[in-house]
């Protein structure tokens, strides 16, 4: 007999020795723990859920997508390994499964997971079976399963360890390290766990893609029908694994090393006992994920505002007045003029000195008939309220280098500006107000972020009635100007505003791409994909600095001093 065998036997041996065997898919749990048990993962599953819903899930996924497809054809690779590793050393590949499935679409991502995860299952095997025989001998002196599983398979071999990788009944890392003690050859154990693995992973793939698909990734909307594919094809593939599961299970009850002796009273205290230590752990889980839900639901903005912007559907909610009532913008006019100078650069310090014009325009928003004005009116007083509420909170804070000198909780979500007698912070402004409602990417270059990489503020305030010519300005402008966008004809590369990546799924419901988007504005990166090319994207980095005049550059290239 070989040596792994030989102690596979004497694992197996001494945990019979200290009980007998049972049936490890039919554990006896008293009523009252299995009710408590089913509570504590219902609270679980429902805290998770609360967690994940008050997440920017659609923003953190788009975040790790577009970090990983910066290693364009590496990055399966790269994913693979993190796999393996995490796999390796004991941490659940479940949020790895989804998270493939998220990243890479279905059919990428089960193939990358299944190769990753069959490497992991077998250099587990190998480094029990000839590196770390000892420890791991000792651990499975501890797994009071392991007895049954073991002589299990020493009946039958490579097919008991397909039917017990389909079927829960030992987690996957640690299975892993315990089947390199029984007597189970490499190469069959590997071919078995790789065939019967594959539901699984496909199912945990299909839900990661399901939920990035409901999350809102892509372009445009989908249609009915292909939200009934896909909750079909979801559907199918939880039947198709609990079947196969239940098959398992079945199989594993029938083979005659699970068939044993009833427990005898001692040993069902001691049972009983053991469960009753099992189940705090799982009380404790509920109990921290019931406090973190509630946390995430009442800090959900700020949550919000980790990743990004929002993900939002843009739309036209208001019609057009040609007609109709308008706003007053001279003060903010005359104030722009007198203070902005080409290229957006802000005398900040003379504003600060003599803020009247700018404090008159904000108190007018503030009794702004809001609700009369049509769609170009309304969209103009709300640009032209966020840009001077901006520099009235620069002034405030005025001098600074940056507008990120200034308190988190003082800038972009301090509720203190007054639009037609409500209060607003910026993002609300911009988020809530804005985006929802003016399928207008345009306005990402109209709104003013006080930064040298923001596009630059008009020296004139926007109007109603020439809305339209400014906006399209505004962005011929930025399309023109190396410091927000670059084209590279030469290495098939373009340079874009970091707003194209914060903003992306805006520019991708106006366009196919944020490259098509840009494209509206550059005749040579038309000809490249007229051509056939598809260019790389770049994001430009993002300077913070404050447009201060002061900071314009000189002629020579320097800042003034």
């Amino acid at each position: 007999m070989s040596q792994h065998k030989s102690e596979a036997l004497t694992v197996h041996r001494m945990n019979a020795a200290k009980e007998p065997a049972r049936d490890i898919n039919r554990p006896h749990v008293p009523w009252f723990r299995a009710i408590l048990r089913v509570i504590a993962w219902l609270v679980i599953l429902g805290s998770a859920a609360v967690i994940l819903n008050a997440l920017p899930t659609s923003q953190i996924l788009d975040l790790v997508q577009k970090k990983v497809a910066t290693l364009g054809p590496w990055a399966p690779l790269a994913f693979g390994a993190a796999y393996f590793l995490a796999a390796v050393l004991f941490v659940p590949g479940s949020a790895l499964t989804l998270a493939a499935g998220a990243i890479f679409g279905l059919w990428k991502g089960t193939v990358t997971v299944s190769i990753a995860s069959t490497s992991a299952a077998g250099a587990s095997f190998l480094i029990a079976r000839y590196l770390a025989r000892e420890r791991v001998r000792r651990m499975a002196e501890s797994n009071r399963t392991f007895g049954s599983i073991d002589r299990a398979i020493e009946q039958g071999g490579w097919k008991i360890i397909a039917l017990l990788r389909l079927s829960p009944a030992v987690p996957f890392s640690i299975g892993n390290y315990l089947y390199g003690l029984t007597p189970v050859r490499f190469w069959p154990y590997l071919i078995a766990s790789w065939i019967a693995m594959l539901p699984g992973t496909f199912l945990y793939v299909y839900l990661g893609y399901a939920g990035r698909s409901a999350a809102g990734a892509g372009t445009g909307e989908k249609s009915p029908w292909q939200w009934v594919l896909l909750g079909a094809g979801l559907l199918a593939t939880v039947v198709v694994t609990i079947y196969v599961t239940r098959m398992a299970r079945k199989a594993l009850r029938e083979t005659p090393a699970h068939k044993v002796e009833p427990e005898t009273g001692s040993d069902l205290a001691h049972a009983d006992k053991s469960r009753g230590s099992r189940l705090w752990p799982v009380m404790t889980t509920a109990i921290v994920l019931a406090t973190l839900a509630a946390c995430a639901q009442v800090n959900r903005a700020r949550l919000g505002s980790l990743f990004g912007p929002p993900r939002v559907a843009l739309r036209e909610a208001y019609a057009t007045k040609s007609d109709g009532p308008t706003f007053d913008h001279a003060r903010f006019d005359a104030l722009l003029h007198k203070r902005v100078s080409d290229g957006g650069w802000i005398d900040y310090a003379a504003i600060k000195t003599n803020p009247v014009e700018l404090d008159a325009y904000i108190a007018a928003i503030g009794s702004a008939p809001i609700e009369t004005l049509g769609r170009d009116e309304r969209l103009a007083l709300l640009i032209n309220a966020y840009n001077a509420f901006t520099l009235r909170l620069i002034i405030d804070h005025y001098p600074l280098k940056s507008i990120k000198d200034i308190p988190a909780a003082e800038r972009w979500d301090a509720k203190r500006w007054n639009i037609a007698g409500k209060t607003y912070s910026l993002n609300q402004i911009e988020h809530e107000l804005i985006r929802p409602n003016f399928a207008e990417p345009r306005i990402h270059f109209a709104l003013v972020c006080a930064a040298i990489g923001c596009p630059p503020l008009r020296n004139e305030a926007y109007v109603g009635s020439r809305l339209e010519q400014q906006l399209a300005d505004q962005a011929k402008y930025v399309h023109s100007h190396e410091r927000w966008f670059r084209v590279h004809p030469e290495r098939n590369e373009v340079e874009l505003t970091a707003l194209y990546d914060w903003y992306a799924s805006d520019f991708e419901q106006s366009a196919t791409s944020v490259v098509a988007y840009a494209a509206q504005f550059s005749p040579e990166l038309v000809r490249m994909i007229n051509a056939g090319q598809n260019p790389r994207v770049r994001f430009l980095d993002y300077d913070w600095t404050l447009n201060d005049i002061a900071n314009r550059p000189t002629a020579s290239g320097g800042e003034n001093q």
